[in-house]
């Protein structure tokens, strides 16, 4: 068991002292997540503290790769509006 961070995260050190556990290290292009050390906050928290800091959608996976901080759930646009938003920008 163990959480993943993938490459959208930007290094910008919000999670890594929070980390209870501190299995979060730093790393290039961007942070990981030591397996061995990662308990998903079990013991400690109701949420993985990672996720809950992180300001990047997406950016921290659990070991079936869905994300914490799905698209849309820190900005609260649907992922179809942000889609059709882009779209619309990119015609102009």
């Amino acid at each position: 068991m163990a959480l993943e961070i993938i490459e959208t995260c930007v290094n910008c050190w919000a999670c890594a002292p929070l980390c209870p556990s501190q299995a979060i290290v730093e790393a290039r292009p961007h942070f990981l997540i030591d397996a061995d050390k990662c308990t998903e906050c079990l013991a400690d928290f109701a949420t993985p503290q990672c996720a809950a800091i992180c300001p990047i959608e997406g950016a921290i996976v659990d070991e079936l790769n869905v994300a914490l901080n799905p698209p849309g759930s820190l900005t609260g646009i649907p992922p179809e509006r942000w889609a059709q938003a882009q779209r619309e920008i990119a015609a102009r």
